[in-house]
């Protein structure tokens, strides 16, 4: 895992052999993760996390994105004041080919049989 010099404002991510499936399967199973991965992808950018209308506490909202990150599904970068999102969409292919398209195609079925919309 990348850990960042003392004092500094960057995050620790898991480096790509870092990662495993059982903790990107989970970061993926929680609906609001999943919300949210799933606006990442449709943006096909990095989005700061006050652009994520999430119906939790900030609090809450921080967990989820730390368990993304933590997965090695998104990779935060401050900019400023801001902290930004962005799918490691490179990673997760690399290391599981057709996983996050598969969980994505489905979870856009599941939205549309159910009338959910992405956000």
């Amino acid at each position: 895992m990348t850990t960042p010099a003392a004092g500094s404002r960057a995050l620790p991510h898991p480096e790509r052999a870092e990662i495993r499936l059982e903790a990107v399967l989970h970061a993926l199973a929680d609906p609001l993760r999943l919300r949210i991965v799933r606006e990442l992808a449709a943006r096909e950018r990095e989005l700061n996390c006050s652009e994520f209308p999430l119906p939790v506490t900030k609090s809450t909202s921080t967990h989820h994105f730390r368990v993304l990150r933590e997965s090695g599904v998104v990779r935060q970068v401050y900019r400023g004041t801001a902290k930004l999102n962005g799918l490691r969409r490179d990673d997760l292919d690399a290391l599981f080919p057709g996983l996050l398209d598969r969980v994505l195609d489905a979870a856009a079925r599941e939205a549309d049989r159910l009338g959910t919309p992405v956000r």
